[in-house]
């Protein structure tokens, strides 16, 4: 595999940060970002599901294979110098529960920040904050 791409909701913060972090890291494989459902998306990739790729991360491998939610944040730790390790034990049997909780641990967090609607929670008008430290 020579390169992914990632597929991430730009108006997420969780999302944002995590392409921030994930670009701070020496790559193994490059990972080119590209905001999920935008034009660029739909013209690099026309067979997808765009409103889906909007709920979920979907990694695309430069072969065509698509990788979505666990497996997708699996394959990106994959590409990283210093997580790869971590992401073939994630990939095993063993690894998968905490790769999974962790998944759905971040999808929760993502979901409480949208709230109920547009002009709701800490996402009004189509513009996130990240919140501070508990406390």
């Amino acid at each position: 595999m020579g390169r992914l791409t990632v597929l991430y909701d730009a108006d997420c913060p969780l999302c944002v940060h995590l392409r921030h972090w994930l670009l701070r890291r020496r790559q193994l494989v490059p990972l080119d970002f590209v905001p999920a459902g935008s034009q660029q998306a739909r013209r690099l990739f026309p067979a997808l599901d765009h409103t889906a790729t909007l709920r979920e991360i979907t990694v695309i491998g430069d072969r065509g294979q698509v990788y979505r939610e666990t497996s997708a944040w699996i394959v990106c730790l994959w590409a990283l110098a210093e997580h790869r390790p971590k992401a073939h034990w994630l990939a095993t049997p063993a690894g998968q529960p905490f790769a999974r909780v962790t998944v759905l641990a971040a999808a929760k967090w993502r979901e409480a920040l949208r709230g109920p609607g547009p002009d709701d929670g800490p996402c009004r008008n189509g513009h996130c904050e990240v919140p501070g430290p508990p406390g």
